[in-house]
């Protein structure tokens, strides 16, 4: 390998530290894993695990709510005041 290729492979790594510190911040956005005293240990797959679990279940929570939306927009004139409300949270 090169040195300029050397250079850019490190450089453009992550320090052990930075994904601990990531992981740290995955974890406290987390309702599932929130810490409630810093001694709590949680291993690092765990809080990703949660957290592509946690993404997954927030986009069907999206889906089923322009779903509804897109139902109550059917449901009323199309032309009201309250449709263009609807249309503007389902864009």
């Amino acid at each position: 390998m090169s040195s300029r290729r050397s250079r850019q492979a490190s450089a453009s790594r992550i320090s052990d530290d930075q994904i601990i510190d990531l992981v740290s911040k995955l974890r406290q956005l987390l309702p599932e894993i929130r810490p409630n005293r810093r001694s709590d240990k949680v291993s690092a797959s765990k809080v990703l695990q949660e957290t592509c679990n946690y993404i997954r279940n927030l986009n069907r929570e999206v889906d089923d709510l322009s779903e509804r939306l897109s139902q109550l927009l059917e449901t009323i004139d199309a032309d009201s005041p309250e449709a263009a409300i609807v249309r503007s949270l389902i864009m």
